[in-house]
């Protein structure tokens, strides 16, 4: 008001710093995705699909995702940022995450079954292009993994599991895994924008959080180096290999959550 009062051009960056010498600082929204109206039909399809299966049946599954850790994770938009001296700050029902610069990120892929997961963390450089994702995750990893006794209950019965991203979607991906003999949902299964439906993000959210809490303990100059970043995921990773209590509850969670899907008539749930 008193730059504009002074016939001042006032600027986004002049705000924010306005806002700093107050001693706000900027927390990121976390929005839960947008359903259109294909995503719900989609949804309430997959559920009456699964409604005679029984958490026996669920045991069965391999559910996957690949996302990216940060050192305190990265915020997507300018517009979602909340301003705020403290966390007490900030309402309830807002959820928020501290805003750092310059942060070191890694890219890694999971998989579990009710006996064991298996991680990834992509090669430095990479991305997650559909060609990355056949001839490195799922080549060298995915139907390795599926197709060892040691790691299914039973062979002949595992189900692959992955959302519909852009390296997962494509047609060429979707005939590798059927050439390789391998059970999965596909395109016409799965439906779009159903992060509550894939119990891999829930290994992520675990992961994620132990990681957050391993930095934000470390105190020297290194606290937000990749190699540091790089330490701690794997040891946490490392750690969870074989948490069966953990894949089988998240497993025959599933009856659970399709009755929460339908319940908010093919809407976005807490899961």
């Amino acid at each position: 008001e008193i730059a504009k009062k002074q016939k001042e051009y006032v600027t986004r960056q002049t705000v924010n710093n306005y806002r700093r010498r107050e001693g706000l600082k900027p927390f990121h929204v976390i929005s839960r995705p947008l359903k259109s109206e294909t995503h719900i039909s989609d949804r309430l399809w997959l559920c009456d699909w699964l409604k005679d299966w029984t958490e026996e049946d669920f045991l069965h599954l391999a559910p996957s995702d690949e996302f990216y850790v940060w050192t305190v994770r990265k915020p997507n938009y300018q517009n979602d940022r909340i301003w705020a001296k403290s966390v007490e700050d900030i309402e309830d029902d807002e959820r928020y995450r501290e805003m750092v610069k310059n942060q070191a990120c890694i890219g890694i892929f999971i998989i579990f079954t009710a006996k064991k997961m298996h991680w990834v963390i992509k090669d430095k450089g990479e991305s997650w292009t559909g060609q990355y994702f056949r001839d490195i995750i799922l080549m060298q990893h995915v139907f390795p993994f599926l197709t060892d006794e040691e790691n299914v209950i039973d062979l002949d019965n595992v189900i692959f599991v992955h959302d519909k991203a852009p390296c997962m979607r494509a047609n060429m991906t979707q005939h590798l895994i059927r050439d390789n003999k391998i059970e999965f949902w596909g395109n016409d299964i799965w439906p779009g924008n159903s992060p509550d439906l894939n119990a891999a993000e829930h290994i992520g959210s675990i992961m994620k959080d132990e990681v957050e809490q391993k930095m934000l303990s470390e105190t020297g100059h290194n606290r937000y180096s990749e190699d540091t970043l790089k330490k701690h995921i794997a040891d946490v990773l490392t750690n969870m290999e074989e948490n069966t209590e953990l894949f089988e509850a998240l497993l025959c969670s599933y009856p659970s959550r399709l009755r929460a899907v339908k319940s908010a008539n093919g809407r976005h749930t807490d899961y």
